[in-house]
């Protein structure tokens, strides 16, 4: 049986999507920074080897037959433009550790292993809009971990195609999750819509079903592609 590894599964898209592979029949390794039940692992991205110890311990879980991995995770605190010089780089380096380095880390094990076994795997990650539109003045560094993503993604893509080894991107806008809410509050609410064409933000269900299709579905040729969900509140 072959299983997928998906970060950040406690809630919100990383958990539909956990429902979403789940019901095609797929293992799924969960995670979270605190383990939620016995088919998720517990590792926390701001410290130093917890993306080492999730690779071991889902490859051991795995019985080594991991055949791709979401990589989900996301921090998404504001980080003000006027906050000391201390405070603004802390959660500048905690943005990109766990948004883009944890991200990094596991691709890159991934990418090693499916290189040893010679079986080809996918790797899917979770960007957002802000990659290439941007975002708030307190999310600069939001913005540029997501960046950081799509441009690590089209590299793979590029670097390990005729391996078998295959890269998909999802770049969602406002979706209806915990982590977004208090922000979407913050940005007036449904004020914001009006920059929506759409007429609402995402549901997670909507960005687990695209994820599950680039895990399972997508047909090899899409590989680098990256596959925008945002209401059309940005087009490119």
């Amino acid at each position: 049986m072959s299983y997928i590894l998906v970060t950040g599964t406690s809630r919100g898209i990383g958990a539909c999507a956990r429902d979403a592979l789940a019901k095609r029949g797929v293992k799924v390794i969960g995670h979270s920074t605190r383990a939620i039940d016995e088919d998720t692992i517990a590792a926390d991205f701001s410290m130093p080897g917890a993306a080492d110890l999730l690779w071991e311990r889902a490859l051991d879980q795995s019985g080594g037959q991991i055949a791709a991995v979401v990589n989900n995770a996301g921090l998404f605190d504001a980080n003000p433009l006027d906050s000391s010089d201390i405070e603004w780089l802390d959660g500048w380096e905690d943005t990109l550790r766990i948004n883009l380095t944890a991200a990094a880390q596991l691709s890159r094990f991934a990418v090693r292993h499916w290189q040893s076994t010679g079986n080809g795997g996918r790797l899917v990650h979770v960007a957002s809009r802000a990659a290439y539109r941007g975002d708030s003045p307190a999310h600069w560094h939001y913005a540029a971990a997501k960046g950081g993503m799509i441009a690590m993604h089209k590299t793979i893509a590029r670097a390990y195609a005729n391996e078998g080894i295959l890269s998909f991107a999802i770049t969602p806008g406002f979706t209806d999750t915990s982590m977004a809410g208090d922000y979407l509050e913050s940005r007036g609410g449904p004020d914001l819509l009006a920059d929506i064409p759409l007429g609402r933000v995402a549901e997670p269900e909507e960005i687990a079903r695209i994820i599950a299709f680039c895990a399972l579905d997508a047909p090899p040729s899409m590989t680098g592609a990256v596959i925008d969900a945002n209401g059309a509140s940005f087009v490119r």
